[in-house]
């Protein structure tokens, strides 16, 4: 005989159930026996955890990644204008103030162009880019005549953009100085 939530059955019952004959041994089961436990719950839960608390750390170091990715490029689309902006003065292009040494004297200079030699407005940079360190559009700029070093702008020129923030890269060099 087989004991069933509190009542006895025969085998003559048993060999009844059609279930039985199918092979459907899950619907023979307790119903207790058809859930999750309470401790296989738990363990569960507990591995999701471990999971997610290694995935936060990768997170936040590709998030870190791509900004220094972004800063690089930004840097490198400014300097380049720049470098554009002086062979364009070298080549006597357009009309350049004295004391520059030909390179612009701000940053929106490169985004509203000058005209050369009276024929057209030639621009050397789309936009200014939002510096991904900060979050906002101003960077540290250095002039020519100014220390290479320093951190304030002499307003003469614009040789070199850099961003201002103090953050250290993964690879554990300071952003200011890239």
């Amino acid at each position: 005989m087989v004991r069933r939530l509190g009542v006895t059955v025969g085998q003559k019952d048993l060999m009844s159930n059609p279930a039985y004959h199918r092979g459907e041994k899950r619907s023979m089961r307790r119903s207790w026996q058809r859930g999750m436990t309470l401790l296989e719950m738990i363990i569960v839960i507990s591995i999701l955890l471990i999971l997610m608390g290694a995935a936060v750390p990768i997170v936040r170091v590709s998030v870190k990644r791509q900004r220094e990715t972004d800063l690089r490029r930004d840097l490198w689309e400014m300097r380049a204008a720049i470098d554009k902006y002086k062979e364009a003065a070298d080549k006597n292009a357009f009309n350049i103030k004295l004391g520059t040494e030909g390179y612009p004297p701000d940053l929106d200079t490169l985004v509203n162009g000058v005209e050369v030699q009276g024929l057209k407005k030639v621009r050397f940079l789309r936009r200014i880019p939002v510096d991904p360190m900060t979050g906002n559009k101003e960077w540290g700029m250095r002039s020519m005549q100014d220390d290479p070093t320093a951190d304030s702008w002499g307003g003469q020129n614009v040789f070199d953009v850099y961003t201002k923030s103090n953050g250290t890269a993964l690879n554990g060099t300071k952003y200011k100085d890239w």
